[in-house]
Parts: C-alpha cells; structure tokens; sequence
C-alpha cells in the first residue's frame, strides 16, 4: 500500500540522470534548475488529458498480514492477474500518455518472478519507475543490483512505527521492521534513493514524534505519510480524528522546514490548505517569503534523483490505479471500477469514463467541500469519503476546517456498515 510519484517532465526541468543539464540550467549530475521548491501551477498539469501517476498492482500475493491492507493481501498469486505480455502491453499504452510516473506495488511486487523483465521494459520505453516490495527476505541486495542495473529509479519501503514493537504488530509478522530498515541500507549502498511510507492511524498517532526522528537518522530522500482509509481490513474506528490529523499536518509542516528529506502527506489533500494557512500567516508576521509564491511553495521536491510529486493530484485527478486483474481505478483506495485493460482502452477510460470526470471537476463536491475557500487546492479525499458514505463526491469526513458558506449540497450521512473491499477476489 504505498505511492511513489515523479516530476512531470515540464515542472522543473531535471538535467538528465546520466549528467546532461535540464532545460533550465540543471546541476551537471543531473539536479534540476531553478529554485529547488519551484513548482508548476495546477494549470500546467493538465489532469484532464494524463495522469501525473499510474500505479500498478502487480499481484496481491504478500508473506506479510497488515492490519490495514488495502488489498486484503493472501500468500499465494491470483491466477487471474495480468501476465508478462498484458503488463508490458499496458506500459506501452501508458507511456503514450507521456512521460507519467509508473509505480510498481502490490501485495509484493517481488512475488512476479518477472519484476526485473518489466521493469527493465519500462526503462527501454522511457519511463521513470518506482517499486514498493514488501519488507521481507524476497527483497534481497542482489535484486536490487538488477533493478538498479536495468533502470530503476527509487525504493520505497513502509516504516509504520519508530521501533520493532509498533511495526511488527501492524504488520503482523516479526522481523518485518528489521528487513525495512535493511533493504533501506542496501539499496543505498547499491546506488538507489530511497523512500520511506508510513501509515498514521490512531494506534500510532503518539509515536509520530519518536518517528520523526527516525526519519531524520534513515538517509532517505522522501517520507510519504499515509493518512488511514477504512477499506480493505482496515476499519473506521482505526482512523485517526479529524484534530489528530491536523496535528500531524502541523508537525509535518514544522519538520519539512528542516528535514534532510521531502514530505508527502497521501490521502489527506488538507495537508495542502494547512501549508497555504501556515505560510500566509508567515507572511503576515514579516517572515521573509514572498507573497506571491504562497500558494505555490511548501510541497517539496527531491533534489537528488529527479523525483518530486505535483500539487492538488487526487483520486482520479492526476491518478490512475490498475489492479492486479487489470480493473482501472481512479486510486488503489478508491475501488470504483471504471473498466478493466483486457477489454477497455486506459487512455479512453482516464479521459471520458464518468467517474473520472467527475472527481475531476470540483465542482460537484458536496457538503462543505463544495463551498470551501481550499477546494481547488484540496478537494478532500475522495477515498475516504467513498468509504465512509458511499458517495466519492461527499465531503471529506475527517476534515477540522470550518468553511465560512454553508455547503448548498448536503453530503450523505456517514455509513454505519461499511462494504466488502471490491478489489478482493
């Protein structure tokens, strides 16, 4: 359950990874130009034509139990799942979309023992990659060589606690934190940047402080921190309340000051109204920042390997997810099926299935995230309230901001019944 995303190619203009400089006057090694927190407007990433990110769920066969998995993950493949031929045939199509993110996940991507065929076909069509495999003993130093020898880009490895006790007991398998922190070393020792995910829940909400020293120790390029969304086996009562979030949106954005690495918050768009209200009110009390790249400044971007994220990408905004049976959905924990590769085209499902339209046009959103001030910078999670309410244009549930106009549509009641995860064979 993890999320690897890119910098699209027109944002800030990398220099190339073998040394060539960007179009902006990149670092000979291949740093991009400009300033290292420039960012494009959502203007210029037009969602409505191409994903930002497209993540593939290469199988749901995982050795590990996590209590909050969004695939119901089970130790054995599927029968059913995309083969070789299928998966690089829907690479091939993606990539036409141009030069989009593409990020390899599961259950345990490192259960295909096909991982470093695709993933080298991918390298040869120009895609930048990313991989989330389990932290388990599949994912030996010697596999990554051969991921890093044949293109890969970065790891990313979940970290769900500050020690041993925390992780493991979420993960359900012991030993699990001690492989995450030594795939992190190996494959910087192998020459591949690394990322860290973790998922904040309510049974870890105290431990965010212990984490982010950790953090600071692990040499990683970029934290990703997952806010909860009750699908799968994860339940409504494991998520964290709408004060605790922004707890953690506050913390986060007090750490990104100073952290030798960069910061994501996924599944929480809110994470981007609490950086524009801390960096207004910065303004206001004479810090030295200038106003106009208030709204455009605060989400950061690697600087060592090219990688980054865009603003204001949301569930099928900017995102595409395809399952491990080849269903298209607008994000891995947003199950709504808008057509399946085997039988439907992904350019054409992105662009014009309905349900991708409507989550990106922001003004069908109901309740108070219809009438807010933030919404064309947050949106809400579109997931969370599909899992909460049924409906992917409510409100989002675990939001404390408190818009000043009443909402003109009401947003459905909460479900007291949540449904069987549709992902789930």
């Amino acid at each position: 359950m993890t999320d690897l995303v890119d910098r699209p190619a027109d944002a800030a203009r990398p220099g190339h990874p073998g040394g060539h400089p960007g179009a902006r006057g990149g670092h000979p090694g291949g740093h991009p130009g400009g300033h290292p927190h420039s960012a494009p407007s959502r203007r210029h990433l037009d969602f409505d034509s191409a994903p930002f990110i497209a993540i593939w769920e290469t199988t749901q066969a995982c050795d590990l139990a996590c209590k909050h998995c969004r695939a119901s993950a089970q130790p054995l493949r599927d029968d059913r799942e995309l083969t070789t031929a299928e998966a690089k045939a829907m690479m091939k199509r993606l990539r036409e979309f141009g030069p989009i993110v593409f990020v390899f996940s599961g259950g345990d991507c490192f259960k295909r023992p096909d991982i470093v065929e695709l993933v080298e076909y991918g390298a040869n069509l120009g895609m930048r990659m990313g991989i989330t495999p389990a932290t388990t003993s599949l994912a030996t130093k010697e596999l990554l060589i051969q991921l890093r020898d044949v293109g890969l880009t970065r790891v990313a490895i979940s970290l769900d606690g500050s020690n041993a006790a925390i992780h493991d007991e979420f993960r359900q398998v012991k030993g699990s934190f001690d492989h995450g922190l030594r795939i992190l070393r190996e494959a910087q020792e192998v020459g591949l940047s690394t990322q860290v995910n973790t998922v904040i829940r309510k049974a870890n909400i105290d431990d965010m402080h212990a984490m982010t020293e950790l953090m600071t120790t692990l040499g990683v390029v970029f934290w990703e921190v997952f806010f909860l969304v009750p699908m799968g086996r994860a339940k409504a009562e494991d998520v964290a309340s709408a004060d605790e979030f922004e707890s953690v949106f506050h913390q986060l954005y007090d750490l990104s000051k100073t952290a030798p690495f960069d910061i994501k918050a996924t599944a929480a768009p809110q994470y981007s109204r609490v950086v524009m209200q801390r960096k207004r009110a910065e303004v206001r009390e004479g810090a030295d920042e200038d106003v106009s790249e208030v709204m455009t400044r605060g989400m950061h971007y690697s600087q060592s390997d090219g990688i980054g994220r865009a603003r204001n990408v949301n569930d099928g905004d900017g995102f595409v997810f395809i399952s491990h049976v080849g269903d298209v959905y607008p994000s891995g924990f947003l199950p709504v099926a808008a057509g399946n590769i085997r039988d439907d085209d992904i350019i054409e499902i992105y662009r014009n299935s309905p349900v991708f339209q409507a989550l990106r046009d922001r003004t069908q959103l109901k309740g108070k995230c219809g009438v807010c001030g933030y919404r064309d910078a947050c949106g809400g999670s579109r997931a969370r309230a599909y899992a909460m309410t049924g409906d992917y244009l409510a409100e989002e549930p675990f939001c404390a901001h408190v818009p000043k106009r009443e909402p003109l549509i009401p947003s459905p009641a909460p479900r007291t019944v949540l449904p069987l995860h549709p992902l789930q064979p």
